[in-house]
């Protein structure tokens, strides 16, 4: 069968980034999906597990504008967005960019930066522009968020409220490496750093052209009710507080799309909607007594895809 645009993009990335990136075929492929579905990126563990590393892998992947921001708790919003700064040359205001105006942000150690920081990016994230003085400007396209964060340690941290986090399209995890991994990451970096040596591999037009074409997977009735009582029954379930929102089922639905055209497919199955429950509606369930327990909330959910039916009918096209 011959592979659609979407695919063959996915496939070229992966294995680009795998020249660096050892296992984690899984986050990869998620990451790759969150980016085709126009959405930004979670990634929460513990420090040296490669989250900088995936994410700057994915950059020098794409001839893409890509910028850094470390998050302290000193960090401003106008070091975020840009500001507006006095010329004395020609006696008027200019504005200088943040790094926000690029492709690829990687906004390192998130949760250190003030809510008020972190607020800044809100607008940035959902509606891919920045307004400033009354003036509002557009984010260059494509724009992925990528944010990392470490949940073990909580001093000098400021956790995000639910508002940013239901921004974010997929929380992911690394994990540690197996054992035959662990000795694969020791060969690979003995001598050098493939990360440097990484050269582009796909183009900034046909990230913008996967993006348009994937609302084309077909996604049936069945697998659309589906999705519907999912999202419901996590906000019947008498352990949560605030289930899953509108907008994270739309963005279920937009994840489970770009993943179908990732795995060669023009329609969407069951299975690709049970693949993206947890990376996609995890983080937006809210415990009652519980804040960012991600363990219960995936036990929700494991619960929840247990109890609600599979579509039996067939999703293809007519």
């Amino acid at each position: 069968m011959e592979q659609n645009p979407i695919q063959s993009l996915a496939q070229r990335l992966k294995a680009n980034i795998q020249k660096v990136i050892v296992g984690k075929d899984e986050v990869v492929e998620l990451m790759l999906c969150a980016m085709i579905a126009r959405g930004h990126v979670l990634l929460e563990d513990v420090p040296g597990t490669g989250k900088t590393v995936l994410a700057k892998s994915l950059a020098a992947s794409l001839e893409c504008g890509f910028a850094r921001i470390q998050f302290t708790p000193d960090l401003l919003p106008s070091d975020v967005t840009g500001m507006s700064v006095y010329n004395a040359g020609t006696g008027a205001f200019e504005f200088k960019k943040g790094p926000v105006f690029t492709n690829i942000l990687l906004a390192d150690e998130i949760n250190r930066a003030t809510p008020r920081t972190q607020s800044s990016l809100l607008e940035c994230m959902e509606e891919r522009q920045v307004t400033l003085d009354g003036v509002t400007r557009k984010l260059d396209s494509p724009f992925l968020v990528l944010a990392t964060q470490n949940p073990v340690e909580t001093q000098g941290t400021f956790p995000l409220p639910e508002a940013q986090l239901d921004r974010f399209l997929m929380k992911l995890s690394m994990g540690y490496p197996t054992e035959s991994e662990a000795m694969d990451i020791l060969g690979r970096f003995i001598q050098d750093n493939p990360l440097e040596d990484l050269a582009p591999c796909a183009a900034r037009d046909e990230v913008i052209s996967a993006q348009r074409a994937v609302s084309g997977a077909y996604v049936s009735e069945p697998v659309r009710r589906y999705m519907v009582a999912i999202c419901q029954r996590t906000r019947q379930d008498e352990r949560v507080r605030l289930g899953v929102s509108p907008r994270g089922m739309l963005q279920l639905l937009r994840a489970s799309q770009a993943l179908s055209m990732i795995r060669g497919r023009d329609f969407v199955t069951p299975e690709d909607v049970k693949a993206l429950a947890r990376p996609v509606l995890g983080h937006r369930i809210i415990l009652r007594g519980l804040y960012g327990q991600d363990g219960g909330a995936h036990q929700v959910l494991d619960d929840v895809l247990t109890s609600v039916p599979v579509p039996t009918e067939s999703p293809e096209r007519g």
